[in-house]
């Protein structure tokens, strides 16, 4: 049984806060029950992300990547810049037989929520 709510007949989604929440991005020690999964493209991971998350681009999904082994057996939140890929990704993910939600928003509502973004040198990112 899933731990995230699905709308019937499509993928789940989670608001910022609740994705937050969910990876550890919302608590004092940092640990959450569900992996941050970054689906945006190699430069946009570049210029900001939120730290700890995992990166596997769409493209890189669709063409068969696999996620990385601490991810493949924990619920994935997955996020983009908008929340379009982010949907993609997880029907795709959910296909797959993981269990998965989108962001709504993405990391443009995840930045405007004041929760943290670095860039590729570990210091203040942004949203590209």
């Amino acid at each position: 049984m899933s731990i995230f709510r699905r709308a019937r007949g499509g993928p789940g989604r989670v608001t910022v806060k609740e994705a937050a929440q969910r990876t550890g991005h919302g608590n004092a020690e940092g640990r959450g029950e569900a992996v941050l999964l970054d689906v945006r493209e190699p430069y946009e991971w570049q210029a900001g992300h939120a730290p700890r998350a995992v990166h596997v681009s769409l493209s890189a999904l669709t063409a068969g990547a696999g996620l990385p082994a601490h991810a493949q057996a924990r619920p994935l939140v997955v996020i983009c810049r908008s929340g379009n890929r982010s949907r993609q990704a997880v029907e795709l993910l959910v296909a797959r037989g993981s269990d998965a939600v989108d962001v709504v928003g993405g990391m443009q509502e995840w930045a405007k929520a004041g929760l943290p973004v670095v860039g590729a040198r570990g210091q203040g990112g942004t949203v590209a």
